[in-house]
């Protein structure tokens, strides 16, 4: 059977009839070329900035989630090291968690590198609640009378109870100081989070 294809003419005409599967292929290209009208009427970048918006919003309320209602601990030292007309020390302790910390114990050491202990201040705090911190005269020492030029070492013990009431005890924290003028220091605990405790 010789069978002639239809000019572009003859199909905008009518052209020739279609049979069987040619006919149901072009019923079914019919209605995909309907619901793709559909959506293109349906899909607007407005529609479309909006579900990003939501998309940011559900992403930044699950980083939310973690960060204010998940319980974690997240405690920090730190420590200022000066020199000014003698040795300046002052500590801050920032509580980060979620949930406030108990039995709060801080000491800080000003000893000789050889471990001679020379002065110390420290802290007895009873609560820090969360995303807070606490400073103050308690925290801060000035060692007259020794050397500028030599090397000292500052040493930081903490201890706490954390949201469960399990005693932390953070390895002690140690440094050298005296060949800088300032140098600060960032102690972090290890950190504690609900339910991978």
């Amino acid at each position: 059977m010789n069978m002639v294809e239809p000019t572009a003419e003859d199909l905008r005409h009518g052209g020739s009839p279609l049979e069987g599967q040619e006919l149901e292929d072009w019923e079914a290209a019919q209605e995909a070329a309907k619901l793709l009208s559909t959506l293109k009427r349906e899909v607007t970048p407005s529609r479309v900035a909006m579900a990003g918006a939501v998309l940011l919003m559900l992403i930044t309320l699950a980083v939310s989630g973690w960060y204010w209602v998940l319980p974690r601990d997240s405690v920090t030292v730190e420590t200022h090291y000066m020199q000014r007309g003698g040795h300046l020390m002052m500590s801050e302790l920032h509580n980060d968690g979620s949930r406030a910390i108990t039995d709060v114990l801080l000491e800080v050491e000003f000893q000789t590198v050889d471990g001679e202990l020379i002065d110390r201040m420290s802290l007895d705090l009873g609560k820090l609640d969360s995303h807070s911190s606490i400073s103050g005269d308690d925290l801060e020492m000035m060692v007259i009378g020794y050397t500028v030029w030599d090397e000292y070492k500052v040493v930081i013990d903490l201890e706490y109870r954390d949201y469960t009431g399990q005693l932390r005890q953070p390895g002690t924290f140690t440094h050298t100081v005296g060949e800088w003028s300032q140098e600060i220091f960032m102690d972090k605990a290890e950190r504690h989070v609900w339910p991978l405790d």
